[in-house]
């Protein structure tokens, strides 16, 4: 049977505190809030809230589905009263500003929080992962008025957002996108098509804002003509309240193989005289304001990757604690046991914890970035900041996604063929699991973003910070007194070696072979991935070491981070070596064929 969600809180605590640095970001201006008691508040009511109220609603969620009707989408039943509940209890502004009625917490701690909507409910959570996301675009690029007009409903979680780029003829390429915007006064008329827009129709809000990337008469072929526009589904009076319905609707909804409450519409702007939209930000720039919206939801999404993997990890260890089958090894004349205590169940279990506490603490560490380059006063700091996050992100949204779905897979595989039945919930994680690697941008979009805007473009910069970075933890490490440290640092050592050497090899090819880099890409996104996960683990067993060095009484707690840290260097960091080679000699075999030789 389907397992409860239970928030990891202890481990949620350790990474925010020892790797995250909640305290100094708490000391960023702006941030004064987040004292240490206010957080663990937020972590337990929020855990409470994902456990009693989202969690129990996954597997209806996942069996019924939603109901598309005449334009119209139900969710099902306890759906609305949950996002009421969620909404009035402020959850959906945690991370915004007071003015427009959020609580003004930082990201980091929003960052925890999301983690629990996600491993609860997944498909849920995405309405207020987009809402979220259109609310930072109006932040940084609406007008005074605008901001006054949908923030504080969409902050409050009153009113939900969207955001609107695919088209049948342009899924990742946005050059070819044809949704029209005619000026009409001070608003314009939206005329077009957009497909797979999550939540772009439900029942839970009274209004949904949806942001619309769209042409202008005589704009510039290609990205560089597009602009972005605000289009309510209900127009809004100068009063605040609604109007009347807007020219958009919802022609059909897709049939999906996972997240199935997640309503993924079909949308149709200006079938009559056209949806009623308004310019956000400055025409033809309106590419750069959705990639505010598409960093966050790659975070978000990113985030999933950690959330559904801890999820499986939950159900499938809970089953091989009770499962009985087969006799211990070690007394094979005894009793049978549980899975739990067969060498390749125990190997799998620590495969996807060592990957989901790698995952946490990168997303949590990202998150505590991104609170810096907002917050930091000192504009250096906070444009050191940013270039981390900018070099980060795609390596988090593909790493955490792709490993999301190994962890999900192997969580089916402790389950045996119980696994592949649908009543114990492991094949839902998998299946909800799977469309992160592809959503806001594939696998091969993040990694293509990785090595030739973060890393090509720049001349490796930041690359070569991060990578000396590393390097300088591993070597600490390989000094360490305590023989497990030693091992995660000559592990970590390599491992960023092999990093380092698949970087100067990109850097020199890029130029004369943009191909074979490409087709390197995703292997090179994966080592760094690999290599990231491990140095925060490496970090994570360091401080476990210190605390147990100071007499911490929670020792079965840190012991377990030392050889949780120590089995992830054992088991995927030796991988390094292969995925730097796999990075530098794919373009080799990946062009060798003509198409018809397929």
């Amino acid at each position: 049977m389907t397992t409860a969600y239970t928030a990891p809180l202890k481990d949620m605590q350790f990474v925010l505190r020892e790797l995250a640095g909640l305290d100094e970001i708490a000391r960023l201006p702006g941030c004064e809030d987040a004292t240490g008691d206010l957080v663990d508040s937020v972590l337990d009511g929020a855990a409470t809230f994902a456990a009693e109220v989202w969690g129990p609603l996954n597997a209806r969620g996942d069996t019924e589905g939603v109901t598309w009707h005449d334009g119209a989408v139900t969710t099902p039943d306890g759906f609305v009263e949950a996002y009421r509940q969620f909404a009035e209890a402020g959850w959906n502004g945690l991370r915004f500003p007071v003015e427009f009625g959020g609580q003004g917490l930082p990201k980091l701690v929003d960052t925890a929080v999301m983690e629990m909507w996600n491993a609860s409910n997944m498909a849920f959570s995405m309405a207020p992962l987009l809402t979220q996301g259109a609310i930072e675009a109006i932040l940084l690029r609406g007008s005074a008025a605008q901001q006054a007009t949908y923030l504080p409903r969409m902050v409050s979680g009153e009113w939900a957002g969207t955001m609107n780029l695919t088209e049948p003829q342009a899924g990742s390429d946005l050059a070819l996108l044809r949704t029209k915007a005619i000026p009409e006064g001070d608003h314009y008329r939206i005329h077009g098509q957009k497909i797979f827009i999550s939540f772009g129709e439900h029942d839970l809000t009274d209004n949904i804002v949806h942001l619309v990337l769209a042409r202008t008469p005589g704009a510039p072929e290609g990205v560089k003509g597009i602009s972005l526009f605000i289009v309510p589904k209900f127009l809004v009076h100068e009063d605040g309240s609604l109007g009347e319905r807007n020219d958009v609707r919802c022609v059909s909804v897709e049939h999906k193989l996972g997240i199935h409450v997640s309503p993924t519409a079909v949308l149709a702007f200006g079938d009559g005289a056209g949806a009623v939209g308004y310019l956000l930000g400055a025409e033809n720039r309106g590419l750069e304001t959705m990639f505010i919206m598409m960093n966050e939801a790659r975070f978000g999404v990113g985030v999933q990757g950690l959330a559904i993997a801890d999820r499986a990890l939950q159900q499938a260890l809970a089953y091989a604690r009770d499962r009985v089958q087969g006799k211990d090894a070690a007394a094979p004349k005894g009793p049978s046991v549980v899975i739990i205590r067969h060498p390749d169940v125990r190997r799998m279990l620590m495969s996807m914890k060592s990957r989901v506490e790698a995952m946490r603490a990168l997303a949590y560490v990202v998150a505590a970035m991104i609170d810096r380059a907002h917050h930091e006063p000192d504009p250096a700091r906070r444009a050191e900041a940013q270039a981390g996050v900018d070099l980060l992100i795609p390596i988090l949204k593909g790493w955490c996604t792709e490993t999301g779905i190994e962890v999900a897979s192997t969580g089916v595989q402790v389950h045996g063929g119980n696994g592949f039945i649908e009543e114990t919930g492991a094949a839902q994680h998998l299946r909800d699991a799977r469309i992160t690697a592809i959503y806001e941008g594939t696998t091969g979009i993040q990694a293509n973003d990785l090595v030739g805007r973060k890393l090509l473009r720049e001349g490796g910069r930041s690359m070569h910070a991060l990578v000396e970075q590393i390097g300088g933890a591993a070597e600490t490490l390989a000094a360490a007194a305590d023989p497990d440290l030693r091992t995660i640092g000559a592990r970590l050592r390599v491992g960023v070696r092999a990093m380092a050497d698949a970087v100067d090899w990109i850097l020199a090819t890029g130029t004369s072979d943009l191909n074979a880099v490409l087709a390197g890409a995703v292997p090179f996104l994966h080592l760094c991935g690999v290599v990231c996960g491990g140095w925060q683990l490496a970090r994570a067993a360091q401080a476990a070491r210190q605390r147990l060095d100071a007499g911490d009484t929670d020792a079965a707690f840190l012991r377990a981070k030392i050889a949780t840290a120590r089995f992830f260097a054992d088991q995927d960091l030796v991988r390094a070596h292969g995925l730097a080679e796999a990075t530098i000699h794919a373009g080799v075999g990946t062009m060798a064929l003509a198409e018809a030789d397929f």
